[in-house]
């Protein structure tokens, strides 16, 4: 009778489950439309991504925060043309990560889950906006993740305090 310690386990596969997603907060400014724009209208688009992330009050339940800032100036002349802020928030449970990968986790993965319900946002919100629809390039989180980590990194190097 083989000793069932010495048998190799298969790894226990990481679980998530997206139990809830909402916008927590949306703005939308047409500048366009408010003050106007004098000759041709040549939109330069700028998208700016934070991410946060959060333990709830459950066991194994977290939510993580994207926040997107998408604003538009015009090439001939850089008036502002639309400002869109938006902060789309998942609720996830999650179990069989290790702690100390639950952080890029939360940062990289849940990000990538959310991420289409937020592109599909801002294509409606900027053609309902009077612009065409703006469908968002993919975001690299991993990219993203490792850019904040160095940032960190080189902030406590140089001893300034880390947001």
């Amino acid at each position: 009778m083989a000793d069932e310690a010495q048998q190799p386990q298969a790894p226990v596969q990481p679980k998530m489950q997206v139990l809830g997603q909402f916008i927590r907060d949306m703005s939308f400014e047409n500048i366009l439309a408010q003050k106007g724009v004098q000759g041709e209208v040549q939109p330069d688009i700028n998208v700016e991504v934070a991410l946060d992330a959060k333990k709830r009050p459950t066991d194994n339940q977290y939510e993580v925060m994207t926040k997107f800032t998408v604003s538009s100036k015009n090439k001939n002349g850089g008036e502002q043309l639309f400002l869109l802020e938006l902060e789309y928030a998942g609720i996830f449970h999650i179990e069989n990560v290790p702690e100390d990968q639950i952080h890029p986790f939360l940062m990289i993965e849940c990000p990538r889950m959310l991420f289409p319900f937020v592109r599909r946002i801002v294509s409606d919100v900027t053609r309902d906006g009077g612009f065409p629809p703006l469908n968002l390039d993919t975001v690299d989180f991993l990219a993203l993740y490792r850019r904040e980590i160095e940032r960190r990194a080189e902030a406590e190097k140089e001893g300034q305090p880390v947001s």
